[in-house]
């Protein structure tokens, strides 16, 4: 298959989730623009194959090794197609040569190994998995430096804030404020979040997402990992970072600059916008997506968080501040945790109580190295399994 110049080369892991399939989206109204050389996913096994079969990319990953067979058999008929099944193959793949841009779309700590590989090799990285930046950030981003690799956000956030800072200059920041839409519970108090259900906590009022990211916003964890993201994509000191709840999910962000200024970015709640800015940058791609109307819109209105309430999001600022492995300790306990509440092994208040809990018991470490992140995550999901039995 022979494309027009020029066109990008994509790997994209996690194809199969709620990021990968918009990607897909966006890679279909644009033909000719990308070619897709690497699909994996963690366990659909039919979804991927179907992938396959319609993008025939040179490579396909299954992140679940119990269903490599099938896959396999399911691609024999694509011989251009190799299978590679495990989490080696994950890294090995965000190296792979000849791949122009890596989107991580994987959900939790198992976006972090690929894209150090990915960042390794000097690859572009359109980034979905911000718990990559939030376990490692230090990490993460001294290694785009010394590598020479750029790394372009795909969360609606922090693409607005990409958007809105590109041609200023860094030292005219004087503060971002990220926008949260308060999830399917806003100004609920404590008493009435005790009795919440899993079905009513994956219904979110704008977004179109994965069950663990639905929970992360309900709970205004998902805000909270955004926040230390933004620290280290955007270089920021703690307290130049301000939460504010915006029901309609239309600004998606703003930057304060030090005349006072602000700069926002705007747009419908759909996610497609920020993968194709992150796919095509610096270039803006035409689509035919809907369009926003401040005349559907007339009203726009804005809160502080309820931190007493969604805990969550104070934990998150307060292990942000710690620093070191505080924000490792804070994912992993916060992924068994929405795992435990998913599965309606504990309640939506015990959310934050095992994130706080784990942040108390899991052995502090200033200065961690990538093998420390590694026994962090580890040790706290240990403590935190302990703790949802």
């Amino acid at each position: 298959m022979s494309f027009p110049q020029p066109f990008r080369t994509l790997a994209l892991l996690g194809s199969t989730g709620s990021i990968g399939t918009q990607t897909l989206d966006v890679v279909r109204a644009h033909p000719g623009r990308f070619r897709v050389a690497v699909l994996t996913a963690q366990r659909s096994a039919d979804l991927l194959v179907q992938q396959a079969r319609e993008f025939r990319p040179e490579v396909v990953v299954i992140g679940d090794e119990s269903n490599y067979l099938a896959v396999k058999a399911a691609l024999a008929s694509q011989p251009e197609t190799q299978v590679l099944a495990g989490a080696a193959a994950l890294a090995e793949v965000a190296a792979r040569p000849g791949v122009d841009v890596v989107l991580t779309a994987l959900v939790g700590y198992a976006g972090l190994l690929p894209t150090v590989a990915a960042l390794q090799a000097g690859k572009t990285l359109a980034l979905a998995n911000k718990e990559t930046l939030v376990v490692a950030g230090q990490l993460v981003t001294a290694l785009a430096r010394k590598h020479g690799a750029a790394i372009y956000p795909v969360d609606s956030e922090h693409s607005a804030l990409f958007q809105c800072l590109v041609g200023e200059a860094p030292e005219s920041v004087e503060k971002i404020i990220l926008t949260a839409s308060g999830g399917p519970f806003r100004g609920r108090s404590a008493q009435e979040l005790a009795r919440v259900t899993k079905a009513q906590a994956l219904k979110h009022p704008n977004w179109d997402m994965g069950a663990k990211i639905t929970i992360d916003s309900a709970s205004l964890m998902n805000k909270g990992l955004e926040v230390i993201e933004a620290k280290w994509l955007f270089d920021l000191r703690d307290e130049q970072i301000e939460v504010v709840v915006h029901p309609q999910s239309i600004i998606h962000s703003l930057v304060q600059f030090r005349d006072g200024s602000l700069k926002a970015q705007l747009g419908l709640p759909d996610m497609k916008l920020p993968i194709q800015y992150a796919l095509g940058y610096p270039e803006r791609l035409a689509n035919d997506f809907p369009r926003f109307s401040f005349l559907d819109y007339p009203t726009l209105t804005f809160e502080r968080p309820d931190t007493d309430t969604f805990r969550n999001l104070s934990l998150a600022f307060e292990a942000m501040r710690r620093g070191g492995n505080a924000p490792c300790v804070l994912n992993a306990a916060n992924e068994i945790a929405v795992d435990a509440f998913l599965r309606e092994r504990i309640g939506f208040l015990e959310l934050p109580a095992v994130v706080e809990s784990c942040l108390s018991k899991v052995s502090y470490l200033a200065d961690p190295s990538l093998d420390d992140y590694v026994h962090t995550d580890a040790e706290t999901r240990r403590v935190a399994a302990e703790l949802v039995k």
